[in-house]
């Protein structure tokens, strides 16, 4: 048989069926076993760097002579790229280290994080001055798989300040993230978030809640990406009849992981108190009709553009299930936009803390 008769018959053979699909069973397991074995590598360089930064710090901690952190440093960088090559142990990278193993102490949390996370992600949090900050951003990066851009750019658009949690005290904050990194359960607190920017709608000052909702079901993909990972799109203009009347909900979506439906109402300025009374409404209809057997019952996610911060305490949504959030069209500058947030973060601590004091 000529070589040309054996690549026939090989072709012959590949492209049928049955053959197709052990090659595809086949891709799935190496690609499968190729994946683990990067991830088993990566979570060994991590920890190695976590331990090489620890354990110099033992030792310069452990002499007086300040003199002596910077010479050993250079000693060990020296001796360590003579012995393992000069990639990753210069000593810029072992201070580095170093840092890494100061910034995060505890090597109980750096353990699970690391089998799901690279150093780069820890690097990308390095900066950030606030320990709660840090834990935030990597719980949520490990749990949802962001890449280290993805990362980088939560951080860039102020997520935790704009985050429900945000407004919690500290020890609230680090139980829900303990229950999200050790039993994966994630709290609407760290689903729901204010402002949301939709600035990709390209709408400016005038415009009606009708062009908006149409610019969000066009760029339905970006909205997803701003209200976060786990909601499904179900409808537009959910119809509901209520004693022979009929109501529209502006959009309806489906939350994965807190296995909920989510009702959007868009508004078009401040918050009014009617829309409480409506969106009860929606809720347990959706609850009556549409929740299917082990689901948890409905939420609310009010969108205006404007806040109505006394109206919403005094109503007390929370016990409603409803969530009320700006949203913004347009986005001021970098620094405008951040004293915004901070101020209207702060407030809601205060607010959080208040209630806190009068149930003691």
């Amino acid at each position: 048989m000529t070589m040309k008769d054996q690549k026939e018959e090989i072709n012959e053979i590949v492209s049928t069926v049955p053959t197709q699909s052990l090659i595809q069973d086949l891709r799935q397991i190496i690609d499968g076993a190729r994946s683990r074995v990067a991830a088993q590598v990566n979570s060994e360089l991590t920890l190695m760097y976590w331990h090489i930064g620890e354990r110099i710090n033992r030792e310069v901690l452990g002499n007086e002579r300040a003199e002596y952190g910077k010479q050993i440093v250079a000693t060990v960088a020296q001796q360590l790229q003579m012995e393992y090559g000069t990639k990753g142990f210069d000593e810029k990278s072992i201070r580095r280290m170093m840092r890494f193993a100061v910034i995060f102490p505890d090597i109980q949390i750096v353990a699970p994080l690391a089998r799901k996370l690279s150093f780069s992600h820890f690097q990308e949090v390095m900066c950030l001055k606030d320990k709660l900050q840090r834990e935030f951003y990597l719980t949520l990066a490990a749990s949802e798989r962001w890449s280290k851009r993805q990362l980088r750019e939560k951080i860039d658009g102020m997520l935790f300040e704009r985050t429900a949690i945000s407004a919690k005290p500290e020890e609230l904050i680090k139980k829900e993230l303990s229950e999200l990194r050790d039993k994966d359960v994630v709290s609407p607190d760290l689903v729901f978030k204010s402002p949301y920017f939709l600035e990709f709608t390209g709408l400016k000052s005038m415009y009606s809640e009708k062009s908006l909702e149409d610019c969000l079901v066009v760029n339905l993909e970006q909205f997803i990406i701003e209200l976060g990972n786990g909601f499904c799109f179900v409808a537009r203009q959910k119809r509901m009849i209520i004693d022979g009347e009929d109501f529209y909900l502006d959009l309806l979506f489906y939350h994965r992981r807190l296995h909920r439906l989510i009702a959007i109402d868009l508004k078009k300025g401040g918050f009014k108190a009617a829309y409480k009374g409506q969106m009860e409404l929606y809720l347990r209809w959706l609850e009556e009709n549409e929740m299917e057997p082990g689901e948890e019952t409905p939420l609310g996610l009010l969108l205006c553009t404007e806040g109505g911060e006394e109206q919403i305490e005094l109503l007390q949504l929370d016990k409603s299930g409803i969530k009320v959030a700006q949203y913004l069209t347009e986005l001021p500058p970098r620094h405008v936009l951040m004293n915004q947030i901070q101020k209207t973060m702060e407030a809601a601590k205060a607010h959080f803390d208040n209630l806190d004091d009068n149930c003691n």
